[in-house]
């Protein structure tokens, strides 16, 4: 895979010139605070890989770029509230190190510097960024409104989750990418097909996540294996085993989800997936939607060779140790 130092250098260096007022302090130090803690930063990578597959260079995209992890950084602080998440990136969360209100009130203001910072580019190009940038927008929110409603309901299809992990999860990508394309003029058919890359790409990373959840390796993973078992979570793995089980599997996986026990719970919920072959079923739609977006890559208009940076990172996010 192409070093990606230069661009996550450039990239810190823009973050850490976000310029955020002293005064109130409850205000902007939980900001500073949360920015700092870093991250794979793989969402503005993408906006500055898209301006340089088209022929510009990742610094006419820089400010887009930064929009997009501010945006991504503002959707995480409010996730957290919502999710009641303790930590982030084993770190406090806003809420938990302040508390709610201010995370909520900070979480906002995080979104309109996004704004701030995406007008940065070139006047030509805004009109275009602000409408994919607000669809995008409006996308993640029906997709994490999608995700606290599965919680409750009985009836969550497979092609419901996909549809939930795209508009939550993989809109971001595709809207990153599509990003550095209409900065870089690219023309319209090359911006959807570099989106259509980013969003299967994305519903594929969002599976593997799915699926590492449960069967990774303890000692690589970085944290608990089996949380989404043991938090009764709707995920594409116990969504498949419910729709291969039978009745006497399905009462089974009903009665291990009240189960006090976690090491047995996550054993044994382990062992009829892989009885109904759960694993291998995800792993095919994993995979349909990796052919998909490299189906939309080969669709674009450019060189082979500029193409060869976004496969070494496609393949470099689908190749997670399970």
């Amino acid at each position: 895979m192409q070093d990606l130092a230069a661009f996550t250098q450039a990239l810190e260096k823009e973050i850490n010139q976000i310029d955020f007022p002293q005064n109130p302090s409850n205000l902007y130090d939980p900001l500073r605070y949360f920015m700092a803690l870093g991250g794979k930063r793989m969402r503005p990578i993408l906006t500055l890989l898209g301006a340089e597959l088209f022929g510009n260079s990742k610094e006419s995209a820089i400010h887009a770029a930064v929009a997009i992890e501010v945006f991504h950084n503002f959707s995480l602080i409010h996730d957290d509230i919502m999710d009641e998440a303790p930590l982030r990136r084993n770190k406090e969360t806003v809420h938990t190190k302040w508390n709610k209100n201010i995370a909520i009130l900070s979480g906002d203001v995080l979104l309109v510097k996004a704004y701030q910072l995406l007008a940065k580019q070139k006047n030509e190009h805004l009109p275009a960024l602000l409408q994919l940038f607000n669809q995008t927008a409006i996308e993640v929110c029906e997709g994490q409104q999608m995700d606290m409603d599965f919680e409750t309901r009985k009836d969550v299809s497979i092609e419901d989750y996909v549809e939930m992990i795209r508009l939550k999860t993989s809109v971001l990508l595709g809207c990153a990418l599509e990003m550095g394309a209409i900065i870089a003029n690219a023309n319209e058919s090359d911006c959807r097909h570099i989106y259509d890359f980013g969003q299967h790409i994305g519903i594929a990373f969002q599976i593997q996540d799915d699926i590492l959840d449960l069967y990774a390796d303890p000692e690589k993973f970085g944290k608990q294996v089996g949380g989404d078992v043991i938090a009764n979570k709707k995920t594409l793995l116990n969504l498949k085993a419910f729709e291969l089980a039978d009745t006497e599997q399905k009462e089974i996986l009903h009665q291990l989800s009240g189960t006090n026990d976690l090491n047995f719970k996550v054993e044994k919920t382990r062992e009829l997936y892989d009885q109904l072959g759960a694993r291998t079923a995800c792993e095919k739609i994993m995979q349909a939607h990796y052919d998909l977006a490299m189906t939309a890559l080969n669709e674009l208009e450019v060189d082979a060779a500029a193409k060869q940076p976004l496969i070494g990172l496609a393949d470099f996010l689908m190749m997670r140790e399970v």
